[in-house]
């Protein structure tokens, strides 16, 4: 599922790899990516990629379940730190913003110097040295969000069809299903109402923004 503010687009295909992604933006390449941090959704942003922070909470929780206590709570506890500013970041100023980005980075600095014991433990510091460029974008880049939950969200309903009917039964209806989840989820970013998101496609007219 591939999305901005105002357009969803839904893409069906038995893999996730690069050409997935490469297959759909063509050329085009955009300056800023979200995304978690799997192989093929690596490497396509012209300025800067922000690695969603809820995935990465639910690895660093995996090293604490595993037994790790020197590296894992602390970071557990600067991510939920970096979430909670950018939840205030409408209400800060940029050069408070970039205040508490410079913070989160000497943070993780203290962080990464600990020398764990535990093998998720070691796991983990060696992840967030390789991704450490990844992590706090968003604080000072009011564009981006800390987390890819936008699109988690807009693929529940199709994840939810799935269960209930176990799967497609041919190639053609995914797709069909595909185009219509983007159009609705379009229509829906832009205060259209499905059924009119529909139609206006149909008819072949634009989904213009009515609020």
């Amino acid at each position: 599922m591939f999305h901005d503010r105002d357009t969803a687009v839904f893409v069906v295909d038995p893999h996730r790899s690069k050409a997935v992604v490469e297959g759909f933006l063509g050329e085009w390449r955009p300056d800023y990516w979200i995304s978690d941090r799997l192989g093929s959704q690596t490497g396509w942003a012209r300025k800067e990629q922000q690695f969603c922070l809820s995935h990465l909470s639910r690895d660093v929780q995996w090293a604490i379940d595993q037994g790790d206590a020197a590296l894992g709570p602390g970071l557990k506890g600067l991510l939920k730190r970096a979430c909670a500013i950018g939840r205030r970041r409408d209400g800060l100023a940029d050069s408070t913003l970039k205040a508490y980005d410079a913070d989160l980075n000497r943070r993780l600095d203290r962080l990464l110097s600990l020398t764990p014991t535990h093998k998720a433990g070691r796991k983990l510091q060696k992840t967030f040295k390789e991704i450490r460029p990844h992590l706090f974008v968003f604080v000072t880049n009011r564009g981006l969000t800390a987390t890819n939950n936008g699109s988690e969200r807009a693929l529940r309903p199709g994840a939810i069809y799935r269960k209930i009917t176990n799967g497609f039964r041919s190639e053609w209806a995914a797709r069909l299903y595909a185009d219509v989840r983007s159009v609705i989820e379009t229509g829906r970013r832009r205060c259209i109402r499905a059924i009119d998101a529909i139609r206006l496609t149909l008819q072949g007219a634009p989904l213009l923004r009515t609020a």
